[in-house]
């Protein structure tokens, strides 16, 4: 008897966490730290915490069509700050953690 109820004990324990784990994760969940498909995040930039070093946030500047990046900051929000030209407009730029290069409007 007692291992009857130390069975049945054991599997009311152990048969929600079998059922957390079959959940379908979110969206935000399974978005990439680090956009592969080229297209920008429409949110861009993204505040979170940026791994880019400041050579590493320049090259993606001057790869995204960017000359001229100079005054290159990471801020308190995580995402790298410089001033560029591009098609012959000077602007602000921002590097954010996920990749993501824009031009402030």
């Amino acid at each position: 008897m007692k291992k009857l109820v130390f069975g049945l004990a054991v599997l009311c324990l152990t048969a929600p966490m079998a059922f957390a784990q079959s959940e379908t994760p979110k969206t935000s969940q399974t978005t990439p730290a680090v956009s592969t498909s080229g297209e920008t995040n429409p949110g861009a930039p993204v505040a979170g915490k940026n791994s880019f070093t400041e050579a590493q946030a320049k090259s993606r500047m001057e790869d995204a069509g960017y000359q001229s990046v100079s005054g290159l900051k990471l801020d308190d929000q995580g995402v790298w700050r410089a001033m560029a030209s591009k098609d012959g407009k000077q602007g602000n730029v921002s590097l954010d953690f996920q990749g993501n290069v824009v031009m402030a409007k």
